[in-house]
């Protein structure tokens, strides 16, 4: 089974960058689909990003495309999100999670998602 850790997070000032990093362990990263979740205070989980096994198809929240980025290494069992252009709506806990599934529409859902890293602190100041 795989286990995910996220980094990277941090304080910048609205229009600055930060590049979160998911390191999976195990041998079975690349069945997975990877998706980057957030979650602000007082609000649902969010999607953000996902990435099929492969790390071709990838999807967006609307309000990020353009700004982020979402990548895999699969010899490297690491996944990253790029995000430039940061506002301070973008300010979150984000999520890094695996799901077994290969439906790239289904893949917004945090429902669809099995295993879950301990999230990562992003904050965007005005």
């Amino acid at each position: 089974q795989v286990q995910l850790v996220e980094s990277g997070g941090g304080l910048v000032q609205a229009g600055g960058s930060l590049r979160l990093s998911c390191a999976a362990s195990g041998r079975t990263f690349i069945n997975y689909s990877m998706g980057w979740f957030r979650q602000a205070p007082g609000k649902e989980r969010e999607f953000v990003a996902a990435i099929s096994r492969s790390g071709d198809s990838p999807y967006y929240l609307d309000s990020v495309k353009g700004r982020f980025s979402i990548s895999r290494d699969n010899a490297k069992n690491t996944m990253t999100l790029q995000m430039n252009s940061l506002k301070p709506e973008d300010t979150a806990l984000y999520y890094c999670a695996a799901s077994i599934l290969s439906n790239s529409p289904g893949l917004t859902s945090a429902s669809a998602y099995q295993l879950w890293g301990q999230g990562t602190q992003v904050t965007a100041s005005s």
